[in-house]
Protein backbone atom coordinates (compact mmCIF):
# COMPACT_ATOMS: atom_id res chain seq x y z
CA UNK A 1 0.00 0.00 0.00
CA UNK A 2 1.40 3.38 -1.03
CA UNK A 3 0.48 6.78 0.44
CA UNK A 4 -2.24 7.39 -2.16
CA UNK A 5 -3.89 4.14 -1.09
CA UNK A 6 -4.16 5.51 2.45
CA UNK A 7 -7.08 7.65 1.25
CA UNK A 8 -9.18 4.47 1.29
CA UNK A 9 -8.24 3.71 4.90
CA UNK A 10 -10.51 4.71 7.76
CA UNK A 11 -8.27 5.78 10.65
CA UNK A 12 -11.02 4.77 13.08
CA UNK A 13 -10.39 1.13 12.13
CA UNK A 14 -6.86 1.39 13.43
CA UNK A 15 -8.11 2.85 16.72
CA UNK A 16 -10.49 -0.09 17.04
CA UNK A 17 -7.65 -2.50 16.29
CA UNK A 18 -5.38 -0.92 18.95
CA UNK A 19 -8.18 -1.04 21.51
CA UNK A 20 -8.89 -4.70 20.75
CA UNK A 21 -5.19 -5.44 21.26
CA UNK A 22 -5.34 -3.88 24.72
CA UNK A 23 -8.74 -5.18 25.82
CA UNK A 24 -8.88 -8.59 24.07
CA UNK A 25 -12.68 -8.30 24.14
CA UNK A 26 -15.32 -6.87 21.79
CA UNK A 27 -17.50 -5.94 24.77
CA UNK A 28 -14.78 -4.06 26.66
CA UNK A 29 -13.55 -2.39 23.47
CA UNK A 30 -17.08 -1.17 22.76
CA UNK A 31 -17.33 0.26 26.28
CA UNK A 32 -13.92 1.91 26.00
CA UNK A 33 -14.73 3.55 22.65
CA UNK A 34 -18.37 4.37 23.55
CA UNK A 35 -19.60 2.30 20.61
CA UNK A 36 -22.02 -0.60 20.29
CA UNK A 37 -20.77 -4.17 20.03
CA UNK A 38 -22.12 -4.52 16.47
CA UNK A 39 -19.99 -1.53 15.41
CA UNK A 40 -16.84 -3.14 16.88
CA UNK A 41 -17.68 -6.48 15.23
CA UNK A 42 -18.21 -4.74 11.87
CA UNK A 43 -14.91 -2.89 12.25
CA UNK A 44 -13.14 -6.16 13.05
CA UNK A 45 -14.59 -7.76 9.92
CA UNK A 46 -13.24 -4.85 7.83
CA UNK A 47 -9.85 -5.13 9.53
CA UNK A 48 -9.69 -8.83 8.74
CA UNK A 49 -10.37 -8.05 5.09
CA UNK A 50 -7.86 -5.19 5.06
CA UNK A 51 -5.01 -7.29 6.48
CA UNK A 52 -6.16 -10.64 5.03
CA UNK A 53 -5.78 -12.29 8.43
CA UNK A 54 -8.16 -13.39 11.22
CA UNK A 55 -6.21 -11.05 13.59
CA UNK A 56 -7.99 -12.42 16.70
CA UNK A 57 -9.07 -15.93 17.61
CA UNK A 58 -11.36 -16.73 20.53
CA UNK A 59 -9.79 -18.49 23.50
CA UNK A 60 -12.44 -18.92 26.18
CA UNK A 61 -13.70 -15.42 27.01
CA UNK A 62 -10.64 -13.74 25.58
CA UNK A 63 -9.68 -12.89 22.01
CA UNK A 64 -6.05 -13.81 21.41
CA UNK A 65 -4.14 -11.92 18.70
CA UNK A 66 -2.57 -13.85 15.86
CA UNK A 67 1.16 -13.50 15.06
CA UNK A 68 0.17 -11.16 12.20
CA UNK A 69 -1.80 -8.98 14.61
CA UNK A 70 1.20 -8.79 16.96
CA UNK A 71 3.38 -7.74 14.05
CA UNK A 72 0.91 -5.06 12.94
CA UNK A 73 0.52 -3.75 16.49
CA UNK A 74 4.27 -3.34 16.94
CA UNK A 75 4.35 -1.08 13.86
CA UNK A 76 1.01 0.63 14.37
CA UNK A 77 1.23 1.77 17.99
CA UNK A 78 4.19 4.17 17.55
CA UNK A 79 2.68 5.40 14.27
CA UNK A 80 -0.57 6.36 16.03
CA UNK A 81 1.47 8.06 18.76
CA UNK A 82 3.22 10.12 16.09
CA UNK A 83 -0.09 11.10 14.47
CA UNK A 84 -1.48 12.13 17.87
CA UNK A 85 1.62 14.22 18.58
CA UNK A 86 1.47 15.93 15.17
CA UNK A 87 -2.18 16.89 15.66
CA UNK A 88 -1.61 18.02 19.25
CA UNK A 89 1.24 20.34 18.31
CA UNK A 90 -1.09 22.21 15.98
CA UNK A 91 -3.67 22.82 18.68
CA UNK A 92 -3.75 25.88 20.90
CA UNK A 93 -4.66 25.66 24.56
CA UNK A 94 -6.14 28.46 26.63
CA UNK A 95 -6.87 27.22 30.16
CA UNK A 96 -9.27 30.08 30.85
CA UNK A 97 -11.64 29.02 28.05
CA UNK A 98 -10.88 25.31 27.72
CA UNK A 99 -13.41 22.57 28.50
CA UNK A 100 -10.84 19.76 28.10
CA UNK A 101 -11.27 16.49 30.00
CA UNK A 102 -8.10 15.29 31.71
CA UNK A 103 -7.85 11.68 32.90
CA UNK A 104 -5.28 11.35 35.65
CA UNK A 105 -4.19 8.33 37.67
CA UNK A 106 -3.38 8.90 41.35
CA UNK A 107 -2.41 6.64 44.19
CA UNK A 108 -4.55 7.04 47.30
CA UNK A 109 -1.93 9.01 49.24
CA UNK A 110 -1.64 11.51 46.38
CA UNK A 111 -5.39 11.88 45.98
CA UNK A 112 -5.86 12.44 49.70
CA UNK A 113 -2.89 14.67 50.51
CA UNK A 114 -1.87 16.45 47.30
CA UNK A 115 -4.95 16.64 45.04
CA UNK A 116 -6.80 19.36 47.04
CA UNK A 117 -4.14 22.03 46.45
CA UNK A 118 -3.80 21.01 42.78
CA UNK A 119 -7.56 21.13 42.28
CA UNK A 120 -7.82 24.63 43.74
CA UNK A 121 -5.19 25.83 41.25
CA UNK A 122 -6.88 24.13 38.30
CA UNK A 123 -10.24 25.66 39.24
CA UNK A 124 -8.67 29.11 39.46
CA UNK A 125 -6.91 28.91 36.10
CA UNK A 126 -9.25 26.68 34.11
CA UNK A 127 -12.79 26.64 35.54
CA UNK A 128 -14.17 24.81 32.50
CA UNK A 129 -11.88 21.78 32.49
CA UNK A 130 -12.95 18.41 33.85
CA UNK A 131 -10.63 16.23 35.94
CA UNK A 132 -11.32 12.49 35.99
CA UNK A 133 -9.23 10.72 38.65
CA UNK A 134 -8.53 7.00 38.40
CA UNK A 135 -7.09 5.09 41.34
CA UNK A 136 -3.71 3.65 40.45
CA UNK A 137 -0.50 2.28 41.94
CA UNK A 138 2.78 0.88 40.63
CA UNK A 139 0.99 -2.30 39.47
CA UNK A 140 -1.91 -0.60 37.66
CA UNK A 141 -0.02 2.36 36.18
CA UNK A 142 1.56 0.60 33.15
CA UNK A 143 -1.74 -0.81 31.89
CA UNK A 144 -3.68 2.42 32.37
CA UNK A 145 -1.05 4.42 30.48
CA UNK A 146 -0.66 1.86 27.70
CA UNK A 147 -4.41 1.67 27.09
CA UNK A 148 -4.86 5.45 27.17
CA UNK A 149 -7.29 5.29 30.08
CA UNK A 150 -5.10 7.93 31.71
CA UNK A 151 -2.73 10.40 30.07
CA UNK A 152 -0.66 11.03 33.20
CA UNK A 153 -0.24 9.21 36.50
CA UNK A 154 1.17 10.15 39.91
CA UNK A 155 2.38 7.27 42.05
CA UNK A 156 5.41 5.26 43.06
CA UNK A 157 6.40 3.52 39.84
CA UNK A 158 8.41 0.57 38.62
CA UNK A 159 8.07 -0.75 35.06
CA UNK A 160 6.33 1.53 32.55
CA UNK A 161 5.33 1.19 28.87
CA UNK A 162 8.23 1.65 26.47
CA UNK A 163 6.98 5.01 25.17
CA UNK A 164 6.12 6.46 28.59
CA UNK A 165 8.06 9.30 30.18
CA UNK A 166 8.70 9.78 33.87
CA UNK A 167 9.78 12.62 36.16
CA UNK A 168 10.58 12.67 39.87
CA UNK A 169 8.07 14.76 41.82
CA UNK A 170 9.29 14.36 45.39
CA UNK A 171 11.32 12.20 47.72
CA UNK A 172 9.60 11.36 50.98
CA UNK A 173 10.27 9.69 54.31
CA UNK A 174 7.78 7.77 56.40
CA UNK A 175 6.36 9.43 59.53
CA UNK A 176 4.77 7.70 62.49
CA UNK A 177 1.15 8.61 63.29
CA UNK A 178 -0.33 8.15 66.75
CA UNK A 179 -3.44 9.35 68.58
CA UNK A 180 -2.54 8.43 72.16
CA UNK A 181 -1.64 10.96 74.86
CA UNK A 182 1.55 9.25 76.04
CA UNK A 183 4.29 11.93 76.08
CA UNK A 184 7.56 11.60 74.21
CA UNK A 185 8.57 9.79 71.07
CA UNK A 186 8.28 6.01 70.81
CA UNK A 187 11.41 3.96 71.32
CA UNK A 188 12.17 1.06 68.99
CA UNK A 189 10.93 -1.37 71.67
CA UNK A 190 7.67 0.58 71.99
CA UNK A 191 7.35 0.70 68.22
CA UNK A 192 7.69 -3.07 67.94
CA UNK A 193 5.22 -3.85 70.74
CA UNK A 194 2.52 -1.40 69.66
CA UNK A 195 -0.25 -2.65 67.31
CA UNK A 196 0.12 -1.26 63.80
CA UNK A 197 -2.20 -0.22 60.99
CA UNK A 198 -1.10 -0.10 57.37
CA UNK A 199 -2.72 1.26 54.22
CA UNK A 200 -2.69 -1.33 51.45
CA UNK A 201 -4.63 -1.19 48.19
CA UNK A 202 -4.20 -4.96 47.76
CA UNK A 203 -4.84 -5.91 51.38
CA UNK A 204 -1.22 -6.82 52.15
CA UNK A 205 -0.09 -7.05 55.77
CA UNK A 206 3.49 -5.97 55.06
CA UNK A 207 5.20 -2.89 53.68
CA UNK A 208 8.74 -1.52 53.39
CA UNK A 209 9.10 -1.34 57.20
CA UNK A 210 9.15 -5.15 57.51
CA UNK A 211 12.40 -5.44 55.60
CA UNK A 212 14.15 -2.92 57.82
CA UNK A 213 12.88 -4.61 60.98
CA UNK A 214 13.98 -8.05 59.78
CA UNK A 215 17.49 -6.77 59.11
CA UNK A 216 17.56 -5.65 62.75
CA UNK A 217 16.17 -8.96 64.02
CA UNK A 218 12.95 -7.27 65.09
CA UNK A 219 9.25 -7.57 64.19
CA UNK A 220 5.91 -5.86 64.75
CA UNK A 221 2.24 -6.82 64.86
CA UNK A 222 -0.08 -5.48 62.17
CA UNK A 223 -3.69 -5.56 63.42
CA UNK A 224 -5.39 -3.49 60.73
CA UNK A 225 -5.05 -3.05 56.96
CA UNK A 226 -7.26 -0.52 55.16
CA UNK A 227 -7.35 0.46 51.47
CA UNK A 228 -7.14 4.25 51.87
CA UNK A 229 -5.70 6.99 54.06
CA UNK A 230 -8.62 9.29 54.69
CA UNK A 231 -10.13 7.20 57.48
CA UNK A 232 -6.97 6.74 59.53
CA UNK A 233 -7.66 9.60 61.93
CA UNK A 234 -10.97 8.17 63.14
CA UNK A 235 -9.62 4.61 63.20
CA UNK A 236 -6.61 5.49 65.37
CA UNK A 237 -8.59 7.77 67.71
CA UNK A 238 -8.94 6.35 71.21
CA UNK A 239 -6.52 3.46 70.54
CA UNK A 240 -2.82 2.71 70.95
CA UNK A 241 -2.55 1.73 67.27
CA UNK A 242 0.18 3.48 65.27
CA UNK A 243 0.68 3.82 61.52
CA UNK A 244 3.55 4.85 59.27
CA UNK A 245 2.62 7.01 56.27
CA UNK A 246 4.45 9.25 53.77
CA UNK A 247 5.45 12.61 55.25
CA UNK A 248 3.12 14.63 53.01
CA UNK A 249 0.20 12.37 53.97
CA UNK A 250 1.09 12.76 57.65
CA UNK A 251 0.94 16.55 57.24
CA UNK A 252 -2.57 16.34 55.76
CA UNK A 253 -3.82 13.93 58.44
CA UNK A 254 -2.44 15.88 61.40
CA UNK A 255 -3.72 19.22 60.10
CA UNK A 256 -7.26 18.36 61.21
CA UNK A 257 -6.12 17.61 64.79
CA UNK A 258 -6.41 14.46 66.88
CA UNK A 259 -3.21 12.92 65.52
CA UNK A 260 0.45 13.72 65.91
CA UNK A 261 3.37 12.67 63.74
CA UNK A 262 6.96 11.90 64.66
CA UNK A 263 10.04 10.33 63.15
CA UNK A 264 10.20 6.54 63.12
CA UNK A 265 12.64 5.03 65.65
CA UNK A 266 14.51 3.26 62.84
CA UNK A 267 16.13 4.28 59.60
CA UNK A 268 13.91 3.85 56.55
CA UNK A 269 14.69 4.35 52.85
CA UNK A 270 13.63 7.40 50.90
CA UNK A 271 10.64 6.82 48.62
CA UNK A 272 10.36 8.52 45.23
CA UNK A 273 7.02 9.75 43.95
CA UNK A 274 6.92 10.04 40.16
CA UNK A 275 4.78 11.59 37.49
CA UNK A 276 4.54 9.39 34.39
CA UNK A 277 2.82 10.20 31.12
CA UNK A 278 2.20 8.90 27.63
CA UNK A 279 4.98 9.73 25.19
CA UNK A 280 2.40 10.46 22.48
CA UNK A 281 1.19 13.44 24.51
CA UNK A 282 4.58 14.77 25.51
CA UNK A 283 4.15 17.92 23.41
CA UNK A 284 0.39 18.32 23.70
CA UNK A 285 -0.12 21.94 24.91
CA UNK A 286 -2.99 21.03 27.26
CA UNK A 287 -1.14 18.07 28.75
CA UNK A 288 2.03 20.13 29.15
CA UNK A 289 0.04 22.74 31.07
CA UNK A 290 -1.49 20.06 33.31
CA UNK A 291 1.89 18.45 34.01
CA UNK A 292 3.37 21.82 34.93
CA UNK A 293 0.60 22.33 37.51
CA UNK A 294 1.09 18.82 38.87
CA UNK A 295 4.80 19.61 39.21
CA UNK A 296 4.02 22.85 41.06
CA UNK A 297 1.42 21.52 43.46
CA UNK A 298 2.29 17.85 43.92
CA UNK A 299 6.06 18.15 43.77
CA UNK A 300 8.47 19.64 46.27
CA UNK A 301 10.57 22.76 45.59
CA UNK A 302 13.72 20.73 44.92
CA UNK A 303 12.13 19.17 41.82
CA UNK A 304 11.06 22.43 40.14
Amino acid sequence: MNRNDLRRLDLNLLIVFETLMHERSVTRSAEKLFLGQPAISAALARLRGLFDDPLFVRNGRSMEPTPRAQEIFALLSPALDSISTAVSRAADFDPATSNAVFRVGMSDDVEFALLPALLRRLRAEAPGVVLVVRRTNYLLMPGLLASGEISVGISYTEELPANAKRKLLRRSKARLLRADAVPGALSLDDFCTRPHAIVSYAGDLTDCIEGELQRMGRSRQVVLAVPQFNGLASLLAGTDIVANVPDYTAAALTAAGGLRAEALPLETPWCELHMAWRGAQDNDPAERWLRSRIQMFCGDPDTL
